[in-house]
């Protein structure tokens, strides 16, 4: 019965020392000067991609507004032809009255 705990014990044990093992040697490679360059070119490409997807946004956004401002002015002449259009048909048709109770 002790030998299975020995077993176990020193597989635990085992175990142990190779995740500090693979800790350490994992911890002086990700702070080697290598690892420095490769982490610093990686940020330096998301700085350029951030920059790039900021300016497609300002475009995208710019046009949104020009499209959205000439949406309102098409409005705008619209209601004002339906205005025109409203207010020849109201004379129209009170001439036609007027003409009707003579």
């Amino acid at each position: 019965m002790l030998e299975c705990f020995k077993e176990i014990d020193a597989k635990k044990t085992g175990i142990f020392a190779a995740g500090v093992l693979f800790g350490t040697a994992g911890i002086k490679l990700l702070s080697s000067k290598d690892a420095k360059k490769f982490y610093t070119n990686c940020t330096a490409a998301v700085l350029r991609a951030k920059d790039c997807v900021m300016k497609t946004a300002t475009t995208i956004q710019e046009n949104a507004e020009d499209i959205y401002a000439e949406a309102q002015q098409i409005n705008e002449e619209r209601a004002a032809m339906e205005a025109v259009v409203e207010d020849d048909f109201e004379e129209v048709v009170s001439e036609d009255d007027e003409e009707a109770a003579q």
